[in-house]
């Protein structure tokens, strides 16, 4: 199927402004050369819709906005403890049936849940709540940790600003690393966090020296990534042991150093197969792999396709 170009998002009474933001900033305008999609917001009762934080949002379109969207998300809203009335669940269903994308994040995934279309799947939410929508929906198998879960046809995401991690996501499954990144660019934001929510179950990210060292050391990493970078190297540079270094960068970004290489090398990789028309043995080595033949059993492993592949499914795009 082709990549989504209509956008319809539910905004029930008390939706969150934060995702509003959120859905309305990816999928509104952009600069030239950024895709441009249909996107508007929709609801069961047109007019004048409450927000969590108490101002209104004047909403005209209604729920027969979503017949004809490529992309349903259902927003995260105050009141989510009560199901949606039957109306929007059948939209939602209706949705789903016909085939289009159907997206939730925050508690927006309980109105999915709601509609059954979480039932036998995999789901997240934020993880405050991912036990009560466990309780609620036995039958879906909650991930607390993920900050989304791509169930094919059906996407959740995670709490808050993860709205922006489902997002992206989507743009980047749809249309490529290379828009994803430049959406993400132009909202001055990075394109894949690694990790999941466990990292931010605590406190938020520690802004003492050693982390501006940390930061430092990663944005080296990315300007030398055809180089080997050994932990060993990267610990020398942010001036700390071993296995300082792997303690303060677990904790900084919720995964290991060798992890988030590796997902930096693949989207690098794939920006390359998108953008250029280098052999994949030349991409490999810039993107710090040894040969082409590691390039695509790491490509195989983590994306399922291996480059070349990768690289016809999305030159036949327009």
């Amino acid at each position: 199927m082709p990549p989504f170009a209509t956008v319809a998002a539910y905004a029930p009474a008390g939706v969150g402004m934060l995702a509003v933001g959120v859905v309305a900033e990816v999928f509104g305008p952009h600069g030239e050369g950024l895709p441009g999609f249909d996107f508007a917001l929709c609801t069961d009762r047109p007019g004048q819709v409450p927000t969590d934080l108490g101002v209104p949002l004047t909403i005209t379109d209604g729920l027969d906005r979503l017949a004809a969207a490529d992309l349903v998300i259902a927003l995260p809203w105050a009141g989510f403890r009560t199901p949606p009335p039957p109306a929007v669940l059948d939209a939602l269903s209706a949705a789903h049936e016909r085939g289009a994308l159907v997206a939730a994040h925050c508690v927006g995934t309980f109105a999915l849940a709601a509609a059954g279309l979480l039932d036998a799947r995999r789901a997240t939410t934020h993880w405050r709540f991912a036990g009560l929508l466990a309780r609620r929906h036995p039958n879906v198998t909650v991930d607390p940790d993920a900050l989304y879960v791509d169930e094919g046809r059906i996407i959740t995401g995670a709490g808050a600003a993860a709205g922006f991690d489902l997002c992206l996501h989507l743009l980047r499954r749809e249309y490529g690393a290379a828009m994803a990144n430049a959406v993400a660019r132009d909202m001055v934001l990075p394109s894949h966090r690694d990790g999941g929510q466990a990292q931010y179950l605590a406190a938020p990210v520690p802004e003492d020296c050693q982390d501006e060292r940390l930061a430092d050391v990663l944005a080296w990493a990315r300007e030398h990534l055809h180089e080997p970078l050994p932990v060993e190297e990267l610990a020398r540079r942010a001036v700390m042991s071993k296995r300082s270094f792997a303690r303060r960068f677990a904790a900084a970004t919720g995964t290991t150093p060798h992890a988030w290489l590796r997902g930096l090398r693949l989207s690098s990789a794939e920006e390359l197969l998108e953008t250029t028309d280098l052999p994949v043995e030349e991409i490999a080595h810039r993107v710090g792999y040894g040969s082409a033949a590691v390039l695509r059993e790491q490509f195989v492993r983590r994306r399922g396709v291996p480059p070349r592949a990768y690289r016809r499914s999305f030159t036949r795009r327009p």
